[in-house]
Formats: C-alpha cells, structure tokens, sequence
C-alpha cells in the first residue's frame, strides 16, 4: 500500500489482489483520499481501501445465477459505496443532483458502464421471486435470534405450525410468490378453513393459528428482506366464542381421590411423580420435566426447585424462579433427585399420557379437567389463605400488574405459606 501524491491532493495507489480480477480490469487502483496531509491520508487509507473491498466482495457474491443472492449482493455494493438501495423508480424520483451523483459513481465508461454497479446504484437489480415455500426456508434463517436457547423438543413445537400453516396455504392456493398473493388468495384460504372447521368439529382458534403462522412467516421475510409489499393478510381472523378456561381440581378431589392409596399405580413413576410435584409447586408439567439434578435442591433447610432455562426457554423473564418442595410434593422429588429422563428431551406425550390414564380411572373432577388443572389449584389455594398477590405471581411466575420493587419472599417464608396449604 502506498501514498501517493495525484494533482494537488494524496490518493492510495495499490495492487488489485487476483481475487477480484474477475469483477475489476485494472491491475492498480488509484483511490482518492481528498487530502493534502500525509497524517490525515494515512488514517484515511486504511477504511477506504477496506471499503472498495467490500464493493469487490458485493460484486463477487452478485456473480450468480441465483436471483436471491444476486439481488442481495446489489444491495451491499450500494452500500459499500455509501448509497441505500432503491428500486429504479425510486431512483427516478431522486433529486437531480442526488441522481447525478448515483450515475457518476457507476464504474466503467459511458459506452460500457459496470452491470453491477448499475444495478447497484440505479435499483435494477431483478427483485428475486420468493415463493410461500420458500419463504418458509427463508424465515428459519431470519428468525435465529427466536430460537436461541430453545430445547430441540421446544423447537419443534415451535416449527411445526409455522410448517403446518404454509403447507395448508400451499395447498389450497399454490406455492405462489409471495408478491403474487392477492387479496382473492387469502379469501380462498380462509373459506378452506370455514369447510374444515364445520367438516370436522374444529373451533376458530385453529384457524386463527394457521392464520396467524402464515402471517408471521410472510411478514417477516417481506420486512427482514426489505422487499417492500403490502401484502393482504388484515381482517381474516374468524370470531371466537368465549375462551374455555381449564378448571382447578378442588382439594377434596385432589386428597380423596388423586392422592387415594394406589390410585396412581397404574402411571409410570415419572408421570406419576410430576403429578404430586405440581401439587404443591404449581410449576408447569414442561418446567418439572425439564428438571435437572443441579436444579432439585433436597440437601438444604429449605428443599426447593429452581426453574432456570437449562437446555431450554421458558415462557417467560418472570418464570425462572425458586420454588419450596413440602408435603406430597417433596416426597416426589425425593424419589426422583435427579428427575424424570423419560420426559426431559420430550414433554410432549407427558401431559397426554397423563390425562388419558386419569380419565379412564376416573380420577377427573369433571370431563373439562386436565393435569395443568393442578396448577390453578394451587394458585387458588394460596388465594383462598390470603398470600399477597406478588407471592401468588412470583410462585407461579407470572407477570405482575404493578412493578415489582426488592427481592421479593425469602425461601425460608416461601416454606411457611406452602406448608399452611401443602397436601
């Protein structure tokens, strides 16, 4: 690298490394660096030099026959040359001195202007066609920052109705680009869903799921790959009735029935454990099977869980938490202390096995209950003793309604409650 003076002013000349041979003809660069002072050009040279790199870079990657990367690679050399991207009509808009300064930044000559500095700095690039498929692969890629921290089996409950949602649109409408769907598209995918609903006995939620996935997929790679469309995916939501909420078991049911002598027998022990362990936590049937050793905390004044994100995410910020393990609820964990394996990787059978086995022995309240109604069991009793509404929510990881101040309960009087309404 060397400074050279060119006229009045210094400018780096420099070998072109064989790299770029392919999208640069010289041999040698001249590069202005509009300055007069050795200092000042020698702070310059190293970021101008690094900055017609990056252009070089853009102009290798938009070497291609694939349309995405092209397009993309149109975009880095407009910005490696200080501009934003447009599209040719937006540059047409452009004030005339901002246009002329576009046109002169085009490399070549008059009669054989550089393609991809045209392309570039003018906006006329070939937009690729990203289709609904397509745009699925895509949104994986786009969407890493959602998934980090997530357990495999967290992922792929997470994956599976996004997947689920574009196959049924590619089904019914096509696997259309994304800039071709129109407003008559959706239509015919919402009507889908309405003879789907009343043909098998489904409830809108599942359509709004799959409307709601689809919507995000699109939305995310027309914003994240800045392809600007307006895309037609307002009021299609169907109207839903009155959300069922699942009921708490009371704690008759639970004491004379749950916890009647072999009445869990039949269940495998891990199932069975993670029952009388949600009893007197609260915690999630997810967050107990996700337990580790390092997380059951039996050799202490105070034996306790923590629900940390270990191999997983949880729901959310408030749901790490330290919860005391009393009553039925601490002879669980103790039999399993270093907790339940056969549903650590995969809790997704756990609830099913669960709730099968207790409706067909009869240990259901109602045909409305189910396992996670021992959680709002819990929450309710300790509403019905009077713990204050930042315990409750701490307890069950909840958010709270007002802010939160200090650390909150201590184990030692976290204990004390639960001991006042274990089972």
């Amino acid at each position: 690298m060397a400074i050279k003076k060119r006229g009045k002013k210094l400018s780096l000349y420099k070998r072109v490394p064989k790299r770029y041979a392919s999208v640069e003809p010289r041999k040698f660069v001249w590069l202005a660096l509009h300055t007069d002072s050795q200092s000042e050009a020698e702070r310059k040279a190293g970021p101008a030099w690094e900055q017609l790199v990056e252009a070089w870079e853009a102009k290798l990657a938009g070497d291609t026959q694939d349309a995405e990367q092209r397009f993309a690679a149109a975009r880095d050399l407009a910005a490696a040359r200080g501009f934003r991207y447009l599209r040719a009509e937006q540059v047409a808009q452009l004030p005339k001195s901002e246009l002329l300064e576009r046109i002169e930044a085009v490399g070549g000559t008059d009669t054989d202007p550089d393609i991809r500095d045209a392309e570039a700095l003018l906006g006329t690039a070939k937009e690729s066609e990203i289709t609904a498929s397509r745009a699925l692969e895509l949104y994986w890629t786009l969407t890493q920052d959602k998934t980090r921290g997530k357990s495999d089996d967290q992922l792929r409950r997470w994956r599976n109705p996004r997947i689920k949602a574009v196959n049924n649109f590619v089904a019914v409408v096509g696997d259309k680009a994304i800039s071709d769907i129109t407003g008559d598209d959706m239509l015919d995918f919402r009507a889908w869903w309405l003879e789907k609903m009343e043909a098998d006995g489904l409830t809108p939620n599942s359509a709004n799921k799959d409307l709601i996935h689809l919507g995000d997929v699109l939305k995310t790679v027309n914003r994240m790959k800045r392809l600007g469309l307006v895309l037609p995916l307002s009021d299609l939501a169907f109207k839903e009735g009155e959300k069922k909420h699942r009921p708490p078991f009371s704690e008759e049911w639970i004491r004379d029935k749950l916890l009647a002598p072999g009445a869990l027998d039949g269940l495998n022990d891990e199932a069975a454990s993670i029952i009388l362990a949600m009893i007197n936590t609260g915690a999630r049937p997810s967050e107990l099977a996700a337990l580790t050793a390092e997380n059951i905390v039996l050799n202490s004044n105070v034996p306790h869980i923590k629900i940390e994100p270990v191999g997983r995410q949880l729901k959310s910020k408030n749901a790490r938490r330290a919860i005391p393990l009393v009553g039925v609820s601490l002879e669980a964990m103790r039999r399993h202390p270093q907790g339940f394996p056969r549903y650590r990787e995969t809790s997704a059978g756990l609830s099913a096995t669960v709730n099968k086995y207790l409706r067909q022995n009869g240990l259901l309240e109602t045909p409305e209950h189910s396992l996670y109604g021992l959680r709002h069991s819990f929450e309710d009793r300790q509403l019905a003793a009077g713990v204050d509404e930042r315990v409750r929510r701490d307890l069950m990881g909840h958010t709270l309604n007002r802010e939160r101040y200090g650390k909150g309960a201590s184990l030692d009087h976290l204990q004390s409650l639960l001991q006042a309404t274990c089972l």
